[in-house]
């Protein structure tokens, strides 16, 4: 299931990146921030914020991670809520309820996998590349650990200086704190990855 759309007065503002910044602009005034205080603990411009909410610019994943960060929630906290009957106990997601968030200008779609509740410590997405779909040459970090599994296709994985190959069957694993890009090298093919994010890595503290 897709993130809910609801109607807006925005004129040119595409039902995807509107749906994102609705949920976006909920998130932020249930805890209470301002645009001022989100501009401040990202280093983005409040009329960027601003357009991001109102569904007129289309926030890269690293933007993403970046609010994420600021609202202390995960990715997976991006995700629109099922309008359906919430579970009191919370086990499984059936496929056809899967919470999607569509990335469409870098082309990338990530469904949420995880049921809602819990920690929260842990996410599952379901991530599908398009050919040539990429979070952009610019690296980002957040909090927590990912690490993944290559169903389909190729993956380039840059993390630092670092820049990977992986095919089908190929696994990672690395500290989200780690600056790090992906992208789908294939002109033709897309790629599919099982992408595990995970909150509330402990650090080792400086001696």
């Amino acid at each position: 299931m897709a993130v809910s759309i609801r109607r807006s007065d925005e004129i040119g503002a595409d039902p995807v990146d509107r749906a994102v910044g609705q949920r976006l602009r909920t998130l932020r005034r249930a805890r209470g921030l301002s645009l001022e205080a989100i501009a401040s603990g990202t280093g983005l411009s409040i009329g960027f914020l601003s357009q991001v909410e109102r569904g007129l610019s289309s926030p890269s994943l690293r933007v993403l991670a970046l609010l994420a960060d600021t609202l202390q929630i995960g990715i997976a906290g991006l995700f629109e809520p099922s309008p359906s009957e919430p579970d009191p106990d919370p086990i499984v997601v059936f496929e056809k309820d899967r919470p999607e968030l569509q990335l469409w200008r870098a082309g990338i779609t990530k469904q949420l996998l995880t049921p809602p509740g819990g920690t929260q410590g842990m996410s599952l997405f379901h991530l599908v590349l398009k050919p040539g779909a990429s979070t952009g040459d610019e690296p980002f970090s957040h909090d927590g650990e990912e690490a993944g599994l290559v169903l389909e296709g190729r993956l380039t994985l840059v993390v630092e200086a670092r820049t990977l190959q992986l095919s089908e069957g190929d696994s990672f694993r690395f500290e989200s704190r780690r600056p790090h890009r992906f992208s789908n090298p294939a002109s033709r093919n897309r790629t599919v990855v099982l992408w595990v994010n995970v909150l509330g890595v402990s650090r080792p503290e400086n001696s």
